[in-house]
């Protein structure tokens, strides 16, 4: 199984992730971005967080880029009747 690392870009800050995870594919790496994205947006911070301008940034092991997951698109959206 590859590799895939999970770093987390909060405006200037970089959160890097040494370890990684072993996934089957880069699609199941963007489900586990998205539940990271949506755990962090879940987590209450001393300062308030821009989450519009942060992402998580997923490499393999070769270090290169697989996805940039904006967590913006882990809001789930739910329609309220009129």
């Amino acid at each position: 199984m590859p590799r895939y690392f999970f770093n987390v870009h909060i405006g200037s800050d970089v959160l890097g992730d040494p370890d990684g995870q072993d996934l089957r594919d880069p699609d199941q790496a963007w489900e586990v971005a998205k539940a990271m994205a949506q755990n962090l947006m879940q987590t209450e911070f001393e300062r308030p967080i821009n989450w519009a301008s942060a992402y998580v940034e997923v490499k393999d092991q070769s270090e290169e880029i697989v996805l940039e997951f904006p967590f913006l698109e882990a809001i789930q959206v739910t329609q309220q009747p009129h």
